[in-house]
Protein backbone atom coordinates (compact mmCIF):
# COMPACT_ATOMS: atom_id res chain seq x y z
CA UNK A 1 0.00 0.00 0.00
CA UNK A 2 0.82 3.49 -0.48
CA UNK A 3 -0.42 6.16 1.31
CA UNK A 4 -0.39 10.14 -0.07
CA UNK A 5 -0.75 13.07 1.48
CA UNK A 6 -1.23 16.54 -0.44
CA UNK A 7 -0.67 19.94 1.00
CA UNK A 8 -0.39 23.73 -0.86
CA UNK A 9 -4.51 24.13 -2.06
CA UNK A 10 -6.37 27.94 -1.32
CA UNK A 11 -7.62 30.59 -2.65
CA UNK A 12 -5.89 32.96 -4.94
CA UNK A 13 -6.74 35.38 -7.92
CA UNK A 14 -6.23 34.69 -11.52
CA UNK A 15 -3.11 35.58 -12.77
CA UNK A 16 -1.32 33.93 -9.09
CA UNK A 17 0.77 31.07 -8.27
CA UNK A 18 0.08 28.38 -6.34
CA UNK A 19 2.44 25.06 -5.45
CA UNK A 20 1.18 21.88 -4.64
CA UNK A 21 3.10 18.61 -2.79
CA UNK A 22 2.15 15.57 -2.12
CA UNK A 23 3.99 13.08 -0.44
CA UNK A 24 4.34 9.30 -0.30
CA UNK A 25 4.71 6.45 2.23
CA UNK A 26 4.72 2.90 2.38
CA UNK A 27 4.98 0.63 -0.61
CA UNK A 28 6.55 3.59 -2.17
CA UNK A 29 9.25 1.34 -4.13
CA UNK A 30 6.22 -0.31 -5.87
CA UNK A 31 5.05 2.41 -7.46
CA UNK A 32 6.37 3.59 -11.13
CA UNK A 33 4.91 7.16 -11.69
CA UNK A 34 2.92 9.74 -9.56
CA UNK A 35 0.83 12.29 -10.83
CA UNK A 36 -1.95 14.95 -10.56
CA UNK A 37 -5.42 14.97 -11.59
CA UNK A 38 -8.75 17.86 -10.78
CA UNK A 39 -12.13 17.52 -10.46
CA UNK A 40 -13.62 20.74 -10.98
CA UNK A 41 -17.59 21.33 -9.81
CA UNK A 42 -20.33 19.09 -11.69
CA UNK A 43 -17.58 17.48 -13.66
CA UNK A 44 -15.23 14.48 -14.48
CA UNK A 45 -11.87 13.73 -12.88
CA UNK A 46 -9.02 14.70 -15.76
CA UNK A 47 -5.94 14.20 -15.82
CA UNK A 48 -3.45 17.10 -15.31
CA UNK A 49 0.18 15.91 -15.21
CA UNK A 50 2.36 12.79 -14.48
CA UNK A 51 6.13 12.11 -13.71
CA UNK A 52 7.81 9.02 -13.37
CA UNK A 53 9.88 8.21 -10.16
CA UNK A 54 13.06 6.50 -12.23
CA UNK A 55 13.42 8.42 -15.53
CA UNK A 56 11.72 11.46 -14.97
CA UNK A 57 9.75 11.49 -17.99
CA UNK A 58 6.42 13.89 -17.44
CA UNK A 59 3.12 14.52 -19.14
CA UNK A 60 1.27 17.41 -19.12
CA UNK A 61 -2.73 17.66 -19.93
CA UNK A 62 -2.37 20.30 -23.05
CA UNK A 63 -4.94 23.26 -20.95
CA UNK A 64 -1.59 23.06 -18.45
CA UNK A 65 1.34 23.31 -20.77
CA UNK A 66 3.67 26.41 -20.18
CA UNK A 67 1.90 27.51 -16.98
CA UNK A 68 2.15 24.35 -15.02
CA UNK A 69 5.35 22.23 -13.72
CA UNK A 70 5.76 19.09 -12.37
CA UNK A 71 8.48 18.02 -10.62
CA UNK A 72 9.88 15.47 -7.58
CA UNK A 73 12.24 15.09 -4.74
CA UNK A 74 13.26 11.25 -4.35
CA UNK A 75 14.91 11.42 -1.14
CA UNK A 76 11.62 12.85 0.01
CA UNK A 77 9.14 10.82 -1.95
CA UNK A 78 7.55 14.25 -2.82
CA UNK A 79 5.98 15.32 -6.25
CA UNK A 80 4.99 18.70 -6.56
CA UNK A 81 2.96 21.09 -8.71
CA UNK A 82 4.35 24.37 -9.34
CA UNK A 83 1.05 26.16 -10.85
CA UNK A 84 1.44 29.43 -12.62
CA UNK A 85 -1.06 31.79 -14.35
CA UNK A 86 -3.87 30.51 -12.87
CA UNK A 87 -7.11 30.86 -14.39
CA UNK A 88 -10.71 30.70 -12.63
CA UNK A 89 -11.09 27.40 -14.78
CA UNK A 90 -8.65 26.13 -13.07
CA UNK A 91 -11.02 25.72 -10.49
CA UNK A 92 -11.48 22.33 -8.57
CA UNK A 93 -10.28 19.63 -6.37
CA UNK A 94 -6.55 18.30 -7.41
CA UNK A 95 -5.86 15.05 -6.24
CA UNK A 96 -2.40 13.43 -6.40
CA UNK A 97 -1.86 9.94 -7.32
CA UNK A 98 0.23 7.18 -7.46
CA UNK A 99 0.79 3.74 -10.01
CA UNK A 100 1.09 0.19 -8.61
CA UNK A 101 3.87 -2.35 -10.66
CA UNK A 102 3.91 -1.33 -14.41
CA UNK A 103 0.90 -2.04 -16.16
CA UNK A 104 -1.32 -1.68 -13.00
CA UNK A 105 -2.53 2.20 -13.74
CA UNK A 106 -3.25 4.95 -11.11
CA UNK A 107 -4.42 2.90 -7.85
CA UNK A 108 -3.41 5.32 -4.48
CA UNK A 109 -5.04 8.53 -4.57
CA UNK A 110 -4.97 11.07 -1.99
CA UNK A 111 -7.55 12.71 -0.20
CA UNK A 112 -7.37 15.96 -2.29
CA UNK A 113 -6.87 19.99 -2.06
CA UNK A 114 -9.16 22.53 -2.89
CA UNK A 115 -8.00 24.98 -5.59
CA UNK A 116 -9.76 27.86 -5.69
CA UNK A 117 -8.66 30.90 -8.78
CA UNK A 118 -11.52 34.14 -8.29
CA UNK A 119 -11.57 36.46 -11.05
Amino acid sequence: QVQLVESGGGLVQAGDSLKLSCTASGRTSSSTSMGWFRQAPGKERTFVSQIHWSTGIIYYADFVKGRFTISRDNAKNTVYLQMNSLKPEDTGVYYCAATGAVGSGWIYWGQGTQVTVSS
